[in-house]
């Protein structure tokens, strides 16, 4: 069980966006300086990983939530809002940028996966956030091969490869059934999809 908990802590969704900057600016053709990677790095990184956990410590310690992996359905919504309204900030602000539009949309297509979780759990059901941040990972990468025609099918084995792992891991700490592991990644994959298509169509 310590392998799977292992799992669940490395692969947590809070990391997922900065992940997704990095795996941006490391395959696509375009060339930016160095010193505008490094700062936007370094916003996406305080803003999705630093507030967030600060935010979860608090709640740990007011006794609002027993762990960091948010494990009932009302532990979860007022987080899940929050980092709702982050990823929608950091869109509009690398979208004023006018230089990583797609980058942009994804953060876009986070928040509306965000928001389908969090209107899931009004019926009582509980999307996989970790398999949600690995398959949106994976819908990114995807529009990423298809935008700028790259061949990133190693990446996207990968990428398939862990939700694997990282839903096992999930399934054997009883942190969620079948169809939550598998919903969360449906929603995850096909709001990135989704977010994209309409990205494209009002560039048209």
């Amino acid at each position: 069980m310590k392998f799977y908990k292992f799992i669940s802590y490395i692969f947590h969704p809070v990391l997922v966006p900065i992940v997704s900057t990095l795996l941006y600016f490391i395959v696509i053709p375009n060339q930016f300086t160095k010193e505008f990677v490094y700062q936007l790095l370094i916003i996406i990184f305080a803003t999705t990983y630093i507030v967030p956990i600060l935010m979860l410590s608090l709640l740990k310690k007011l006794n609002l939530i027993e762990n960091y992996h948010l494990s009932s359905i009302d532990e979860r919504k007022f987080p899940i809002l929050f980092f709702a309204s982050l990823t929608t900030g950091l869109g509009i602000f690398i979208l004023k940028s006018n230089i990583i539009n797609l980058l942009a949309f994804s953060y876009f297509g986070g928040t509306l996966a965000l928001v389908i979780v969090y209107l899931l759990l009004f019926g009582k059901i509980k999307a996989s956030l970790h398999t949600l941040g690995v398959s949106g990972l994976t819908g990114f990468i995807t529009i990423i091969s298809y935008e700028y025609k790259l061949n990133l099918l190693v990446l996207l084995i990968l990428l398939f490869l862990l939700f694997g792992l990282v839903a096992t891991s999930r399934l054997k700490l009883k942190a969620h059934k079948m169809s939550e592991v598998f919903l969360g990644f449906i929603v995850g994959f096909f709001t990135q999809i989704l977010v994209y298509l309409l990205y494209t169509f009002q560039s048209i």
